[in-house]
């Protein structure tokens, strides 16, 4: 609850926390709006393939072009500037930065950028949750042996659920389920670029004209995005994930501690202790109002009579039972809110949001009949969505990870609906992001109760 009193601390020792940012796109650009504005924190260099692109972008966010004219990243530091340039290594090798953010979206060269972190001593938040569905165990553990501390970042929504379920926790509540919002139908998992506009209600003219990159958007739309998020958040707090991908139920916030009960009891879960994904949308295509569709909640259980009886007292909406309880947040400010993940990690040595252990996976699974030769587009693209599937589930069929379903060459025929695993594609097994997927999987072998 002080993380600002710190920070004004360590302005007035002049003593700020010194960031480096890799990547200044849409979620770089939002953090950066907020660093002007947040006392302790100097930016001490941007690493981006277009350092004109991160110019733009700075300027369009309302920083003064003085404030990033350091000709070096030793210049930037004497004077509290900022230097731009491409050299991602330049930026976490050098000794001044207390903490990486790494915003890229590319999960594979987010892999690379995480470990060169760690080993020159640097904390990082990771927004690329991408990188962190397919080996976030392995990556946290690195981080520790390193003596650093690696983090999911604040503002999105699976760190945000891993706040409530601590609240949760931290309050003697059992978690019965967590997650966040999405506006889905079951047909939705075969979107592609080419058809995402028509279900956000755009013209194409209209995106191009906004700058909005149809590939990202349709990761969200097609289920990639939500199966990422919450493999994330099983990984990081325990909580188990459903036997065959998430569900999606139907609901409005009121509703929520009604469907997220066991079935049972009347809910829709497998058991206790689930993530799951909301709906905004009714089967039949109607918008639900007073949607949770751009938030985050968490179910919580009474245990006793007496604390139901404190529910009731104080006109807490609960299920029927008057046991189960919901908490929310209906929206969720993104790269606005990335900063309380860099001040708690270099402040507090704390991370918002960790995997602790391997619960859960996203496996590529075909959008359409795959044939020999054709290449994956991961995330968003053309050929596959992410399916949620316990870690064990996915180890025993060899899944193939969606962050790893990149520029990767089909050599089995598959087919639509059908999720993909090793022994499908050729893999380039050289890469960073490969090896540690593998090294993970020995590692973290099957696991008991490992989310299967």
């Amino acid at each position: 609850m002080n993380l600002h009193a710190k920070l004004q601390q360590r302005a007035a020792q002049g003593k700020p926390v010194r960031v480096g940012l890799i990547g200044a796109g849409k979620f770089g650009s939002m953090y950066l709006a907020q660093v002007p504005r947040t006392p302790g924190v100097h930016l001490v260099g941007i690493a981006d393939l277009s350092p004109d692109g991160a110019r733009a972008n700075l300027a369009r966010v309302g920083w003064h072009p003085e404030r990033t004219q350091a000709v070096s990243l030793d210049a930037a530091v004497q004077a509290g500037t900022t230097h731009i340039g491409d050299d991602w290594q330049a930026l976490v090798r050098h000794p001044a930065i207390d903490v990486i953010v790494e915003c890229t979206g590319h999960p594979i060269a987010a892999v690379d950028h995480c470990l060169e972190a760690f080993n020159h001593g640097k904390h990082v938040v990771n927004v690329t949750v991408e990188a962190d569905a397919f080996c976030g165990p392995l990556l946290a553990r690195k981080a520790q042996q390193a003596g650093v501390v690696y983090s999911l970042a604040f503002g999105d929504q699976p760190a945000l659920i891993c706040d409530l379920v601590d609240w949760a926790r931290t309050c003697g509540f059992p978690v019965v389920a967590a997650g966040r919002g999405h506006k889905w139908l079951p047909h939705f998992s075969q979107s592609t670029p080419d058809t995402v506009w028509g279900y956000y209600g755009l013209t194409p003219e209209q995106a191009v004209r906004g700058g909005l990159n149809p590939k990202m958007f349709n990761s969200f739309l097609d289920g990639s995005k939500p199966s990422i998020e919450s493999t994330a958040v099983s990984n990081a707090t325990g909580l188990g994930v459903p036997s065959n991908g998430l569900l999606y139920p139907p609901a409005s916030v009121e509703d929520i501690p009604y469907v997220t009960r066991p079935i049972s009891e009347g809910g829709v879960l497998e058991r206790k202790g689930m993530v799951e994904v909301i709906s905004s949308l009714e089967t039949d295509g109607r918008k639900i109002p007073y949607d949770i569709r751009m938030g985050v909640w968490v179910t919580v259980e009474a245990e006793t009579d007496y604390i139901r009886n404190c529910f009731e007292e104080y006109n807490a909406h609960t299920d029927p039972s008057g046991r189960y309880f919901t908490l929310y947040k209906r929206w969720h400010l993104i790269g606005l809110e990335v900063g309380v993940s860099v001040a708690s990690v270099a402040l507090r040595a704390e991370p918002t949001g960790v995997a602790t252990a391997w619960n859960a996976d996203v496996v590529a699974t075909a959008k359409r009949d795959l044939a020999v030769g054709e290449m994956l587009d991961g995330e968003g693209g053309y050929t596959v969505w992410g399916r949620l599937l316990p870690a064990a589930t996915s180890q025993r069929m060899g899944g193939l990870p969606l962050g790893l379903a990149h520029g990767v060459k089909v050599i089995r025929p598959v087919a639509q609906g059908q999720s993909l695993s090793w022994a499908d594609v050729a893999m380039d097994t050289n890469t960073h992001a490969y090896r540690i997927r593998r090294e993970m999987e020995s590692l973290f072998a099957t696991v008991p109760g490992s989310g299967a």
